[in-house]
């Protein structure tokens, strides 16, 4: 059987479960190596449509007026990561189907390579790679309201009627982009893992997220607070892989936000029951799931 281009672009079964961790839960910055800061800044600046906030160093910071969305740090010649667990797909989170449409319009208009687009009933998105390989998605939610409760039931994948996003827009062709509309967010992050099951143990059992939906062995999605997911993961590409090794171009990590100091002790006690180890990092406590993903822990 031959994988499908995203394990999102399948339905889904298994029951919701309760998560643990706290509903206003989020997701911050996902940091990644690159082998040409400079190819990358050019890419993230024209083509998807980030600010840089900060460079220097072989690292950069960039995302919108607001907020960090990514983090990017140079290591000359580092390889694409293909085949190893990592990154999926970050996603950043667009606040309207307007935001959405100006984006389209600008991917048509200064020819934008995408991988693939779909309408996941919760979400309507786009797909992409940066010159590193790792994958990006685009992407704005429906009204919380058509979906809550039907996850399990309803995402799936369908035909993406990029005809009637453009419609949101007076005239497309004239309209300016000018980068990510404010209030952009990193929506959810989908990981390359090496098993479901001790994913799944991690991120639900250990952390608290619920689990939203599951593949069977392939694919997972997770969740706080009843979103459709904050974290995927799936094996299409990475069964029984490794991390990638040194001098690849890969997931540093990604950032999960809790609400409150409180609230992130109570998850790092959880690890720490788990006998997960807990390394020191400048941004915050960082863990590894399973398959080596790190996650850095903030509020």
């Amino acid at each position: 059987m031959s994988a499908p281009r995203d394990p999102e672009e399948l339905g889904t079964t298994t029951e919701p479960a309760h998560a643990a961790i706290a509903d206003a839960t989020t997701l911050g910055a996902v940091h990644l190596t690159v082998a040409d800061l400079q190819r990358s800044l050019d890419y993230y600046r024209t083509q998807i449509g980030l600010q840089v906030r900060e460079s220097g160093g072989g690292e950069a910071s960039l995302g919108t007026s607001e907020r960090e969305l990514l983090h990017l740090v140079e290591e000359p010649g580092a390889r694409p990561a293909d085949g190893y667990s990592g990154l999926y797909h970050f996603a950043l989170l667009v606040p309207e189907r307007a935001d959405l449409a100006t984006w389209i319009a600008h991917a048509a208009r200064d020819r934008v390579g995408l991988t693939g687009m779909s309408d996941h009933f919760v979400s309507e998105a786009l797909y992409l790679r940066d010159p590193d390989g790792h994958g990006i998605e685009i992407y704005w939610d429906r009204p919380r309201s058509v979906w809550e409760g039907q996850v399990r039931e309803r995402m799936t994948t369908l035909p993406l009627d990029v005809d009637a996003i453009l419609n949101e827009l007076d005239d497309p062709a004239a309209t300016q982009f000018d980068g990510l509309a404010e209030g952009t967010v990193m929506g959810h992050v989908h990981l390359r893992v090496a098993e479901i099951a001790p994913t799944v143990a991690f991120y639900r059992d250990v952390l608290g997220f619920a689990l939203m939906a599951q593949l069977g062995p392939m694919a997972a999605f997770l969740a706080a607070g009843g979103y459709h997911h904050h974290f995927g993961a799936n094996t299409w590409e990475s069964s029984g892989a490794p991390t990638a090794p040194p001098g690849s171009a890969t997931l540093r990590h990604a950032t999960v936000v809790a609400p409150d100091g409180a609230e992130r002790d109570r998850v790092i006690a959880r690890l720490e029951h788990a006998g997960a180890a807990i390394e020191e990092h400048p941004a915050g406590p960082l863990a590894r799931d399973p398959s080596g993903n790190g996650l850095v822990l903030t509020v």
